[in-house]
């Protein structure tokens, strides 16, 4: 198959779809890698190192998609990246269409079949191309939060672990899962007073017995959150529901009870944010202030720390990369179930229900 990875577009963008160790597999295995010049230059790999591993190397964007069956990128496809697909073609990336009507639009428009990295599952029912970069958001959510309560950054003033005689900052953690986990890891390496809410009480037990006496866990009743909220002075939002848009668990109202200078950090930004008063941001301009409260809702947390991420990303997504290049979409979608609950929109259409429902578009 050939295969393109284009220089990803989005602010601050700096990881790509393929490193040159992937593109040397891809090339073993038989297939044709075209790659934009640039692409890896955010990483420090320049394009001696995929011609190295065997790619072509094209001057531009629209190249790359001209010659490729198959995209492989990070971000969404940004609307120069839209115009340019084809019903020919195959995109794999993240998608994240729930929160993203204009972009389901275009992709329908496109023809092409995109399979988004957020939708796919294991066995287990996770969601193994999402993981990596949800342990990536979830541990630098505890390091930007603990940056903003800086005074001069417009915080409280708070060091996260406070110092002997001095009470630490109190961090709540809304929701359990993969960014939860490695959030609630930092901020405890860093001995902040924290509690995770989860409506799991399955994983909420599992969350006391890894962490014990370390954190504190609590159901995520409206009550127990506006508590939380109004007592803490970092919150997290780390909730996630597959595929479709995340629910406002903090209002309007709640946040007026906050701490002046207290900080938000929205890890859920993604699928739209778990708070009333998000909205997407930059690197370029990571935060904002509403009622003396800083939200940082950079939809792209992990891209500040591309080379990590880069490779994170490429252990979880080569495999499924090697299997759609050597089987095609089709046939590698029926013999895996997982891999095609991947399948967001194909033929001009929303083929996921939690997607098609969060936008409300019919399947059919």
């Amino acid at each position: 198959m050939r295969i393109g990875v284009p220089t990803e577009i989005k602010n601050h963008e700096y990881r790509v779809g393929l490193t040159p160790p992937s593109a040397a597999e891809l090339v073993a295995a038989g297939h044709d890698l075209f790659v934009e010049s640039g692409a890896g230059r955010g990483i420090d790999f320049d394009d001696a190192a995929y011609r190295a591993a065997g790619a072509t190397i094209v001057g531009t964007a629209a190249e790359v998609f001209a010659r490729s069956d198959m995209i492989v990128k990070v971000k969404e496809p940004q609307a120069s990246e839209i115009a340019m697909l084809e019903p020919r073609h195959l995109l794999f990336t993240y998608l994240h269409l729930a929160a993203d009507k204009p972009q389901a639009e275009g992709l329908m428009r496109s023809g092409a079949t995109c399979i988004a990295y957020e939708t796919v599952t294991s066995r287990s029912g996770a969601l193994p191309l999402l993981k990596p970069m949800s342990e990536v958001a979830g541990r630098m959510s505890i390091q930007v939060g603990a940056h903003y309560l800086e005074k001069e950054q417009g915080g409280r003033g708070v060091l996260l672990g406070g110092v002997p005689g001095v009470a630490p900052a109190r961090v709540a953690i809304l929701g359990g899962g993969v960014s939860g986990l490695n959030a609630a890891q930092m901020a405890v390496g860093q001995r902040a007073d924290v509690t995770i809410y989860d409506i799991n009480n399955d994983r909420l037990a599992e969350l006391d017995t890894y962490f014990g006496s370390q954190i504190k866990t609590a159901y995520a009743s409206r009550a127990a959150i506006a508590a939380a909220v109004a007592r803490a002075h970092l919150v997290i939002g780390a909730v996630l529901v597959p595929g479709a848009a995340a629910p406002k668990l903090v209002t309007r109202e709640m946040l007026k009870t906050m701490k002046r200078g207290s900080v938000i950090v929205d890890i859920a930004i993604d699928q739209g944010g778990c708070f009333e008063t998000s909205r997407p941001t930059t690197h370029d301009d990571p935060v904002f202030e509403v009622d003396g409260i800083i939200h940082y809702c950079v939809a792209n947390m992990p891209g500040a720390v591309a080379r990590t991420s880069a490779f994170a990303l490429n252990n979880a997504t080569l495999p499924f990369v090697l299997r759609l290049a050597a089987q095609g979409a089709e046939a590698a979608m029926a013999a895996d179930p997982h891999l095609a609950a991947g399948l967001n929109v194909s033929g001009g259409k929303i083929r996921h229900r939690a997607v098609a429902d969060a936008l409300q578009i019919a399947m059919d």
